[in-house]
């Protein structure tokens, strides 16, 4: 069997800030449950359990949420045991965990470090940037508290990266964004881009990335990383070094830039598995672990075509120059054509001789 990944969802939805454009809270308000509350411990060891079963070759865990830290370390020392308890083929399991980084403490610090997790932390940038979108309940800004997280972190050694959102704020400030990431010496970091609601596409919010601020972003960015790189300093750009990967035939790390839908196992606090973190729907329920195993799973995503649905691009994707690198993008930036396709050709228009040159000093 083939590698397996799995992202388990500890506490449903529920999460201790309020962001306002947090695309999961969507999702809940469009499905007929809006939370599922804690994982059970009899749920999260059928998952691990019927993974590590799946797989004869390694098993990815990671833990989203919603605020994955709201269930509790116990339950997170509980999957560790499950996973040395029923590992008897001696697979290699690998831990991951998106968090805000509000509830990390040194004992939260120390498991990640003993246990090995790659922690990706959340933070849009500058306070100003953070806290404009990412307050708590109070509407207090959360912006200090995620910089004692990574504080933490680093006293730990625990390997983290910075995941930002790029929103109408974050692209408009991206300068001194990622002057303050080069003083903070973060290097691996992933900009994702903000959405609009479900069925809400077409309007504007606040947060609304529009394709023209998004592809003044992609340049800016690409500017300022080209000549870190140019000086020797290395930043790792989850997105600029999949192109790289793009032009030297490899396959990137983000299943939005491989142009079809990879196989995904998203868990909700139930035990229900879902194709994709963007699809967390009713209408994409694939089958509950408590009751099924990874094989049924896989039959119900190949009979709702899933997988297949994402091969549709539009007809101007195909005869685009900059197909084989951008491939339509991402399914959920799509209703026929991407949401984001002028961006991604001025970008292209703008970088491309220069990534092209990039994937040379990997290459040699």
């Amino acid at each position: 069997m083939p590698n397996i990944n799995v992202l388990i969802k500890p506490a449903s939805g529920m999460c201790n800030i309020r962001c306002r454009y947090c695309f999961y809270h969507d999702e809940m308000m469009n499905r007929e449950v809006e939370s599922y509350g804690f994982m059970s411990e009899q749920t999260l060891e059928q998952v691990i359990k019927k993974a590590i079963d799946f797989s004869d070759t390694a098993c990815t865990i990671a833990y989203q949420g919603g605020e994955p830290t709201l269930r509790g370390l116990e339950f997170f020392k509980k999957s560790i045991e499950y996973q040395k308890r029923h590992n008897a083929k001696r697979l290699h399991i690998s831990n991951a965990i998106q968090t805000n980084g509000i509830c990390i403490d040194r004992e939260w610090a120390a498991f990640f470090k003993e246990n090995k997790f790659l922690v990706g932390i959340s933070l849009d940038g500058t306070e100003f940037t953070h806290n404009s979108f990412r307050s708590d309940s109070k509407g207090n800004g959360t912006y200090e508290k995620v910089l004692k997280a990574i504080e933490l972190l680093r006293e730990y050694e625990v390997d983290f990266n910075i995941l930002t959102v790029v929103n109408a704020l974050t692209a408009k400030k991206i300068n001194q964004i990622y002057e303050f990431y080069r003083q903070n010496n973060f290097q691996y970091l992933q900009f994702i881009p903000c959405l609009n609601p479900l069925g809400r596409e077409g309007e504007r919010f606040d947060f609304t990335l529009t394709p023209k601020a998004y592809s003044l972003f992609l340049r800016t960015l690409f500017d300022l990383w080209y000549e870190d790189l140019k000086r020797g300093r290395v930043v790792h750009i989850q997105q600029f070094e999949g192109y790289v990967k793009l032009l030297l035939l490899m396959q990137p790390d983000l299943c939005g830039m491989s142009g079809i839908c990879a196989c995904q196992h998203v868990i909700e606090a139930d035990g229900e598995v879902y194709p994709c973190d963007f699809y967390v729907l009713d209408e994409f329920r694939l089958g509950n672990l408590n009751q099924v195993s990874f094989d049924e799973v896989n039959r119900r995503r190949k009979e709702i075509q899933f997988i297949e649905q994402s091969f549709q691009v539009h007809e101007d994707c195909k005869r685009c120059r900059y197909f084989p690198i951008c491939r339509g993008g991402c399914r959920r930036h799509r209703t026929s054509q991407n949401c984001f396709c002028s961006s991604y050709h001025e970008f292209f228009d703008y970088a491309i001789e220069r990534l092209e040159e990039v994937a040379g000093w990997y290459n040699a």
